[in-house]
């Protein structure tokens, strides 16, 4: 049965989807824009600021449900504008510095509120040896 995951320490969904939901050993965190938790507003003027926030803001929800960002196994991030790439990449270094996941990347027509970077994760954690 799939669990919801849902924390006030990250922003509400701004849709009819979950901040987070897992099934079984995995753990799938729906797209995360640079929104503030408590009011809902855009933050960051950049890609860089924005990139911070969207993955702070992902490290919430996956902490919430008892992971951490190193049992991500695959993130794909869309930007706005592929010109932010570089900027983007390195923020995301810093959330990831060793072993990083498998990475996707494209540049989209536009994101939701009109925001430069949006990611989501899917992560994996065994939940205990089987052998």
């Amino acid at each position: 049965m799939n669990q919801i995951i849902a924390t006030d320490k990250a922003p509400a969904a701004i849709g009819p989807y979950s901040q987070a939901v897992k099934a079984g050993d995995f753990l799938y965190v729906s797209g995360q824009l640079a929104l503030c938790p408590e009011s809902g507003a855009l933050l960051g003027e950049d890609a860089a600021a924005q990139t911070r926030q969207v993955l702070k803001n992902a490290q919430a929800i996956v902490e919430a449900a008892g992971y951490t960002l190193a049992d991500t196994v695959k993130t794909t991030v869309y930007l706005k504008n592929m010109a932010d790439f570089a900027a983007m990449n390195a923020v995301y270094a810093e959330f990831f510095p060793s072993n990083p996941p498998a990475r996707a990347a494209f540049q989209v027509a536009a994101l939701p509120k009109d925001g430069l970077v949006e990611i989501e994760l899917v992560l994996h954690k065994s939940q205990g040896c089987c052998c």
